[in-house]
């Protein structure tokens, strides 16, 4: 969507400058018409400024929305908060950089998780073209996973050292995902989950349909990275 701002400077060079620090922007962001130019009156008095008009994209209605959903509500939360929001891929990620970030994590990434599903809700909830949105703050989605992925190869190890199923503590359904993707190819383990949301738990079973019946339930095998 292609917006414009007309801002006036005692120069032509001041103006787009002032234009580009109100919107945040890069010159080669912007288009920019000079609408009046800078005029010096006799002996310096009575001098014209420069008027400029910059012209730029502005972010689509889904990414608008969102912004304006996700200030409201951080706002409303007291938390200080910069949004850096690209669209890539059909999706909307969102990277949020704040002063407190254990604040927009949460414990295990409640907290962020919630946003995150708060902001889909938001933003799809009376449209035809959906589009996903992802947060992710200090990193925390990558680092997540990679803490899975160890925590998937650790105890797949020790399932097939005892030979018996081990019960991993709950997890929301994507860190469940990322468990079952881990050990999807791995030759000695099989995955599976047990129990309701949101008490549900990956069962790492050993042989590739869990064939030992035998499953942990002492505290020694129930792990969390």
């Amino acid at each position: 969507m292609e917006k414009s701002i007309e801002v006036q400077g005692r120069t032509e060079d001041e103006a787009i400058e002032t234009a580009l620090e109100q919107l945040g922007m890069s010159r080669d962001d912007v288009s920019v018409e000079i609408i009046e130019q800078a005029r010096t009156g006799f002996l310096g008095l009575k001098n014209t400024p420069a008027i400029i008009k910059v012209v730029y994209e502005a972010a689509s209605g889904q990414e608008e929305h969102v912004e304006t959903f996700l200030t409201g509500l951080f706002e409303r939360m007291d938390i200080d908060v910069d949004l850096d929001i690209k669209k890539e891929d059909g999706s909307i990620n969102i990277i949020l950089t704040g002063k407190d970030p254990g604040a927009l994590i949460g414990r295990r990434g409640e907290t962020l998780d919630a946003i995150q599903h708060l902001s889909n809700y938001v933003v799809n909830r009376s449209v035809s073209d959906r589009v996903r949105i992802n947060l992710d703050a200090e990193n925390y989605r990558q680092r997540r996973n990679e803490a899975l992925e160890n925590l998937a190869a650790r105890t797949a190890g020790k399932v097939v050292k005892y030979r018996r199923n081990m019960t991993l503590d709950p997890m929301n359904a994507y860190e469940r995902h990322v468990i079952h993707t881990a050990l999807q190819e791995h030759g000695q383990v099989s995955t599976f989950s047990v129990g309701s949301e949101p008490n549900r738990r990956v069962v790492v079973a050993f042989g590739e349909s869990g064939d030992n019946p035998k499953q942990s339930g002492s505290p020694q095998y129930r792990e969390w990275s």
